[in-house]
């Protein structure tokens, strides 16, 4: 059902279309989502479905590798405005999704993948541009030796740090807000709807719950602490609403140190690191971020996490 807009002011909207205060950034609070939410009133006006607008994000995303692959400025200033246009576009279909109320599970799939999109065409026009060029130091030009480095980067790093930073928000939120208030999923009941669809005629439905539940799995599969954990709080309580209001904030206390962190290996942090090195033209540096910086912060993050759910599982739940 469609929520009232006409009678909020705009102060109230960007309220309501925010996540909470504890995982919002600064940048995206007081830049990206109030030029989002203009964006996001005027699709609705029209009548755009937040779907269709993560859809025009991939194209713009996809555009900005494109002019990533070029060396000269005015292609690298154009690749900047097009990753920020498809950086709106994702604010965008998520604040409208919440003002409208039109959340779709597909859509928060469709979100993530096309993010996936984005930074995958950019890797791989990186390295495409980076195989003339000369290793750092040297007069050997990087050749093919830029690919093993491009996916030890993308997909062994980048891909990982950025689901597991989105869990932990979505665990925050459920601590916080409740249920309703997070997105967090599990695998089985990602794998439950997917063994439900039928296997002729929603092939595209299958493809998405088969890659989202995989995407579920891995981000259980890296904090078994945190699941047992859980596992014990369903057990003992029941439903988060009925966890006690005590634990919830001591939890809260201990994971909002780690959000600005989450929001760092998210995108704006990763995307002002892209724009640089590229306008430098030094693009390798930005794989030596992913694999070097991120990456710590990717450890250093998901150590504290298991920490902290295992302090508060021998405190709370010992006894019970």
């Amino acid at each position: 059902m469609e929520k009232n807009t006409e009678k909020r002011t705009f102060g109230e909207l960007l309220q309501l279309s925010m996540k909470s205060e504890d995982t919002e950034e600064w940048i995206d609070v007081y830049f990206t989502r109030p030029i989002g939410l203009v964006f996001a009133l005027f699709w609705n006006k029209l009548g755009v479905h937040p779907n269709a607008i993560t859809i025009l994000s991939i194209f713009l995303g996809v555009g900005a590798g494109v002019m990533f692959y070029h060396t000269d400025l005015v292609s690298n200033l154009f690749g900047v405005v097009l990753l920020m246009l498809a950086n709106f576009c994702d604010s965008t279909d998520g604040q409208m999704a919440r003002i409208t109320g039109k959340k779709t599970r597909i859509g928060r799939m469709l979100d993530g993948f096309a993010g996936d999109l984005w930074f995958f065409s950019i890797y791989f026009a990186l390295c495409l541009r980076l195989m003339p060029q000369p290793i750092p130091f040297t007069d050997v030009a990087w050749g093919g030796w830029i690919w093993p480095v491009g996916l030890l980067a993308g997909i062994f790093c980048h891909s990982p740090q950025a689901s597991l930073a989105d869990y932990y928000r979505q665990i925050h939120l459920l601590f916080l807000l409740g249920r309703e208030g997070s997105e967090l999923d599990s695998y089985a009941s990602q794998h439950e709807i997917y063994e439900s669809l039928p296997k002729k005629g929603a092939w595209l439905d299958r493809a998405f719950y088969y890659n989202y539940q995989n995407y579920c799995k891995s981000q259980e599969k890296r904090t078994p602490v945190f699941q047992a954990f859980y596992a014990r709080l369903k057990q003992v309580y029941g439903t988060i609403e009925q966890v006690p209001q005590e634990l919830k904030d001591e939890f809260r206390a201990g994971s909002l140190p780690l959000m600005p962190i989450t929001n760092i290996l998210s995108f704006n942090a990763r995307a002002v690191s892209l724009y640089v090195f590229c306008l430098l033209n030094i693009p390798w540096a930005f794989f030596l971020m992913d694999l070097v910086v991120f990456n710590s912060l990717y450890h250093y993050m998901h150590g504290r996490h298991e920490a902290l759910c295992g302090t508060l599982a021998e405190k709370w739940m010992k006894t019970e």
